[in-house]
């Protein structure tokens, strides 16, 4: 049975983490979505795709915020490692098509599963504009609103907008332009159910973090509220939070995919799980429930 499965966050810095990734089975007639953080490296991300392209019929990738790091040169790291913004994107871009592994940049692909049914499988590129953030803060005043709880994002050193001002206006022109191709692909394709994938979350409302709720402000942005139910996706496959959890909301599954830094997963590891066990299921998936509305399902251990 063809089986399509998603995991994000592997986050190849590690080396517990690089080590679990050798542990891939093979799956000749499935495909995998890797939503973003494979690591910070040109190296992490040929580690990342030379696995899942050995062990998977078709992979996508996702850009998240660790690829688009623009790394300080060292004795680990490549010239390319230390581009900035736009162009560190598109080096990452690159790699991926070395490997045939189909990203933002490439069109999007039908997957059929054994039963016949089909589903457009949707990699899009959104970053973030700090607007995941209480009605009394100004976008002005968000940086300071998250840090007068000790907590800024790396994000705020290594990742660069350029050619762009500022990661918001960024944001905005990647938004502008995948939600023109998410139209187009709409109107191609009107009877088709979509899988959209994309390393921030679309919705503020899955963004839980209960350890540091102020890192919301990096967690996606509001312009993609609506576009779960607008383009008619069956799933939404997202990371970046580090919190697996499947939410059903109107019919839409909502899939958060993070494996996370080894000491996220230490519990499962030591369960006598490994990061296959980690990835998640996305099609054929679970039943949807009657109402298309649900609890949310936390997936502690995968």
């Amino acid at each position: 049975m063809s089986t399509l499965y998603a995991l994000s966050d592997i986050h190849l810095s590690y080396a517990p983490n690089r080590a679990a990734w050798t542990l891939l089975r093979p799956h000749p007639n499935d495909g995998l979505i890797l939503a973003g953080d494979m690591g910070e490296t040109i190296s992490h991300m040929r580690l990342a795709f030379e696995a899942a392209t050995s062990s998977f019929a078709r992979v996508w990738w996702v850009p998240g915020n660790h690829e688009l790091y623009s790394m300080p040169p060292s004795s680990t790291t490549k010239p390319a490692d230390a581009l900035r913004g736009e162009a560190k994107y598109n080096a990452c871009v690159d790699i991926a098509r070395e490997y045939g592994v189909l990203t933002p940049e490439d069109d999007f692909v039908v997957w059929q599963g054994d039963d016949g049914k089909e589903t457009l499988v949707c990699p899009i590129f959104t970053l973030y504009d700090y607007s995941f953030r209480p009605t009394h803060v100004t976008r002005d005043g968000a940086l300071a609103w998250a840090m007068e709880e000790g907590i800024e994002a790396t994000d705020e050193h290594l990742l660069h907008p350029d050619p762009y001002a500022t990661r918001d206006e960024w944001c905005q022109a990647l938004c502008l332009r995948f939600e023109a191709k998410l139209t187009a692909a709409r109107q191609a394709h009107p009877q088709i159910p979509f899988v959209i994938v994309n390393h921030w979350p679309l919705k503020e409302a899955l963004v839980h973090l209960m350890m540091v709720p102020r890192f919301r402000i990096w967690c996606g942005t509001k312009l993609t509220e609506d576009w779960p139910q607008r383009f008619g996706a069956s799933v939404v496959v997202t990371g970046h939070l580090h919190v697996r959890r499947t939410d059903w909301i109107d019919g839409v599954r909502y899939e958060e995919v993070s494996l996370g830094y080894p000491r996220q997963w230490k519990d499962c590891r030591e369960s006598g799980k490994d990061v296959n066990d980690m990835m998640r299921e996305i099609l054929p998936g679970p039943q949807k429930p009657e109402s298309g509305n649900a609890a949310t399902m936390w997936r502690r251990y995968g």
